[in-house]
């Protein structure tokens, strides 16, 4: 896997009148080998080290090219947003077969890219364009219904607290940091009617102080477990909750796992995480590209069910959770999959 940051800050866009035709929806051109591999760009509108959301996209991608005949370019284009476009059209530009993005933050500038490069295949995790009409046939958005496993957190951090308060940070009010919300306050009031759920928002997914300051703000309140989906704007939320002897939930990733190897006390409170795991969508996609079975031209909409998200169940999780309530999360688990409960949703 090749890693490099953005090199380019501006691209011309020209639409050569020799363009071939998009091909069919999960078509490919030829037989990919491992030395004729599919090239892979992956675009971080950021930097990796989040211990989280990116950082779970370049894992997936990691073991794509380990096992699959792909060959992997991760760009981090920093934080500077001037410079997200740019290296999206950069990428685009260099010929590569599939061209990663994710959210929202990157949607508008694939949208306009897809249709200038019909040849070339894009995936964006964690957002989709408008597919009415046959629009962006070369497209393929895959979006994850975390509410329901935020759901089975919010269950289980009611059960445990001792105050009767729980508080969430959000990086922005985007509906798919709102997926996370929604589906935990409603697990957690499932569990105790009676449960306060105190909300932050912190505008930024790259700054951890922020996060740090929400989070002791929030316990100064009387919150003891504190939930931050804001990426690495969460870590400082962590660290307060470690600091000050609080419970945590991870984001995104299984982040106690994470920590454990370089700081096990911050793995220790953090007793579950609700992992939305891009990563293996990212590989699921690939396979199916190379096998032309990918769904191009659509909206993939994964959630427990699919594998795609869940709680981590891990050696803070047995610890930290009575046996009584880990067995009560797991009916749930399966009530929601066969559709007994019905989670709210903010996603369209």
């Amino acid at each position: 896997m090749t890693f490099r940051p953005s090199r380019r800050f501006a691209a011309q866009l020209v639409l050569g009148a020799g363009l071939a035709a998009v091909l069919p929806l999960g078509a490919v051109a030829q037989d990919y080998t491992e030395d004729d591999p599919l090239t892979v760009a992956l675009v971080v509108h950021g930097n990796l080290g989040d211990k989280s959301f990116f950082d779970s996209a370049a894992a997936g991608l990691e073991r794509a090219e380990a096992d699959l005949p792909v060959d992997v370019t991760v760009i981090e284009a920093g934080l500077d947003r001037s410079r997200w476009e740019p290296a999206l059209a950069d990428a685009t530009d260099q010929g590569f077969d599939v061209v990663i993005a994710g959210t929202w933050e990157m949607n508008g500038f694939m949208q306009a890219l897809a249709p200038e490069y019909p040849d070339t295949r894009f995936i964006l995790f964690d957002d989709t364009p408008d597919f009415s009409g046959g629009a962006f046939p070369n497209i393929l958005a895959i979006t994850y219904r975390t509410s329901t496993a935020a759901y089975l957190a919010g269950y289980a951090a009611a059960m445990i607290s001792e105050t009767g308060k729980l508080g969430t940070i959000l990086g922005v009010e985007g509906s798919t940091v709102l997926e996370f919300a929604v589906g935990f306050e409603q697990g957690a009031k499932a569990a105790k009617p009676d449960v306060e759920v105190v909300q932050a928002v912190a505008g930024s997914f790259t700054d951890p102080a922020k996060g740090k300051e929400l989070a002791l703000a929030q316990f100064a309140q009387g919150v003891d477990v504190v939930f931050p989906i804001a990426g690495a704007t969460g870590i400082g939320a962590l660290q307060a909750a470690r600091d000050e002897g609080k419970l945590a939930i991870g984001v995104d990733s299984d982040q106690a796992a994470i920590f454990a190897p370089t700081d096990p006390a911050q793995a220790d409170v953090i007793f579950t995480s609700v992992e939305k795991k891009v990563g293996d969508s990212l590989y699921t996609v690939l396979q199916q590209t190379l096998d032309g079975t990918a769904p191009y031209g659509q909206t993939l909409l994964l959630g427990l069910a699919d594998g795609a998200v869940g709680i981590s169940r891990n050696d803070q999780y047995a610890k930290l959770v009575p046996e009584e309530v880990r067995t009560q999360v797991d009916a749930i688990e399966q009530q929601i999959i066969s559709g007994e409960i019905t989670v709210d949703t903010a996603m369209n």
